[in-house]
């Protein structure tokens, strides 16, 4: 071909697109709220549509092998930063740009307002989630995570007050830590692989051997822990709680986002290298994580039973959410991961919503409501109740309540929403094992154990703040709420609502997504064999 198609630069706009759109923003006066507000809207808009396309080419066959491929600067792989998008990458870009208008819709009325260069921030943090999710090169991920975590220092602090820069700081330095970790990691690969392309780290992965291997894996557990801050895994989440909590509600629904990428690079990297064919690395670090993630749902569910602020239990439920993706992927099964991309989906649009609804219930809290409430509870105190017949319950409080039993049926996994069908599902797959090959082990049963207790501690968790909250705080003012908030948060439901009515469709796409993941020789020779454009570089050539 003499040029790339139309349809392949698509892949580069994801990246493109915000971070154009983040300069733009620097430069008009903050005082000029609305019109900044407009321009961050139109560039998730854009992104979102650029997201459903590239979902379309990714599933229709219209791209070879259901995958498109970018060689930025004409440089061929592995020497040139090549950006891949798959149904998996395309499916976690729709993903961003929904959550991304669901903060920016909150953002609005408040939150965007309180502090400078909020929007300009917030396009680079999704530059820097979009580029994480299509590059294929270790280095330049490490790139990207750079971008998403400096942007998302200044998010963390905005509007700030000590609470949130005690919290802050620790936030930073801890992703600093990580962040040496991920470059001493990639240093480690790159020394004994001689490359840091995703796929040509997996192609030579089997002639690796002796020293080489020992120095490789040395740096894969480095890059590891670096992932599985990120992800908040046992015990190096326990950042995540007092962050969630501090942080404005815009900026915590974006966090939740932020600690699947982490878990959807393990996901990326660990099923693309460490396959059937890696040689003597084959399965390596599976069960690491596998009972690592296990860990972190004991964890999470434990934190969330003797939390009392829904700020900290918003962090342990993200916890157990994360801690329920590491296990499924150290599982190992096509299927389990299937019905954990499910769970992802789900428990990510709900924990966000949650964490914006938690500002909205404050309001409506007096200060020592829980102190009374538990008091109440302590001494028995019966008050005699007022006469309700007749009383209308207002707008705003049926919203929050409403609003927070949807929340809590999904994080909880409660039937009929889509918590309950993905860990339903994943019940499925660990009891009906792909191949014969695959055993039923105490493993599994302590797996479902664990997933069944993590729900019971939720439901009970949620169900008592909820009484306490709604129920034992005597006369409750309504709140005056704003279209934008009521707006984002009722997306989020929405969307949690679909995925249960169209669970047919959606587990069909995850399928064969799960199925790309599990051929990873296919994905190999896609990225290895991807042109350039003839006249420029020739293939295989150096420019």
């Amino acid at each position: 071909m003499s040029s790339l198609s139309w349809n392949q630069h698509l892949i580069a706009l994801p990246i493109l697109v915000p971070l154009i759109c983040g300069a733009l923003l620097i430069m008009i006066n903050e005082s000029r709220h609305q019109l900044k507000f407009f321009i961050n809207l139109v560039s998730v808009m854009v992104q979102f549509a650029i997201a459903v396309s590239l979902m379309k080419l990714t599933d229709t066959g219209i791209w070879e092998g259901n995958i498109g491929i970018y060689l930025a600067a004409n440089w061929s792989a592995p020497f040139g930063i090549a950006l891949a998008a798959d149904r998996l990458s395309a499916l976690m870009l729709l993903l961003t740009s929904i959550m991304g208008g669901a903060a920016l819709l909150y953002s609005a009325m408040r939150w965007s307002r309180i502090g400078v260069h909020f929007h300009s921030l917030f396009q680079f943090l999704l530059m820097g989630i979009n580029g994480a999710f299509l590059t294929h090169d270790l280095f330049n991920l490490f790139v990207f995570f750079e971008v998403m975590l400096a942007a998302s220092y200044g998010l963390v602090l905005h509007g700030y007050n000590t609470t949130r820069i005690r919290a802050g700081m620790q936030y930073i330095a801890i992703n600093l830590a990580a962040s040496l970790l991920f470059l001493i990691g990639v240093a480690l690969i790159y020394a004994s692989t001689g490359t840091l392309n995703m796929s040509d780290l997996a192609g030579r992965l089997a002639g690796v051997q002796g020293e080489d291997l020992f120095l490789l894996k040395i740096g894969v557990a480095i890059l590891a822990i670096a992932f599985l801050t990120k992800s908040a895994m046992w015990p190096l989440g326990f950042w995540l709680p007092t962050t969630y909590s501090a942080a404005s509600p815009p900026v915590a629904a974006m966090l939740v986002l932020m600690t699947k990428v982490g878990a959807y690079v393990v996901l990326r990297l660990w099923l693309l290298v460490f396959s059937n064919e890696a040689g003597e690395a084959a399965g390596f670090g599976y069960q690491a994580l596998l009972w690592g993630g296990m860990a972190t749902i004991l964890f999470g569910a434990a934190g969330m039973l003797s939390s009392e602020g829904l700020g900290r239990m918003a962090g342990y439920g993200a916890i157990v959410s994360s801690g329920t993706l590491l296990a499924v992927v150290g599982y190992g099964q096509a299927s389990v991961v299937t019905a954990g991309l499910y769970y992802l989906l789900g428990s990510t649009l709900a924990m966000a919503a949650f964490v914006l609804l938690i500002e909205l219930i404050e309001r409506i809290r007096k200060p020592g409501a829980s102190i009374l409430a538990l008091t109440m509870e302590a001494f028995a105190v019966d008050e005699t109740p007022e006469e309700t017949a007749g009383v209308g319950i207002p707008g705003a409080l049926a919203f929050l309540g409403l609003a927070f039993a949807a929340c809590a049926l999904i994080i909880a996994g409660m039937p009929p929403l889509s918590g309950f069908i993905a860990k339903f599902t994943i019940f499925h797959a660990l009891l009906n094992p792909d191949t014969p090959a695959i055993s039923i082990t105490m493993t599994t049963w302590i797996l479902i154990a664990l997933i069944v207790f993590s729900g019971l501690t939720a439901i009970i968790a949620l169900m008592r703040f909820g009484v306490r909250t709604f129920w034992a705080s005597g006369a409750i003012t309504a709140p005056k709420l704003h279209v934008t908030e009521v707006a984002s948060i009722t997306l989020l439901l929405a969307l949690c609502i679909a995925l249960t009515l169209k669970a047919g469709p959606m587990f069909d796409y995850l399928e064969r997504t799960g199925q790309d993941l599990h051929r990873p020789a296919h994905y190999i020779e896609k990225i290895r064999s991807a042109p350039v454009v003839p006249g420029v570089v020739q293939p295989g050539e150096m420019p």
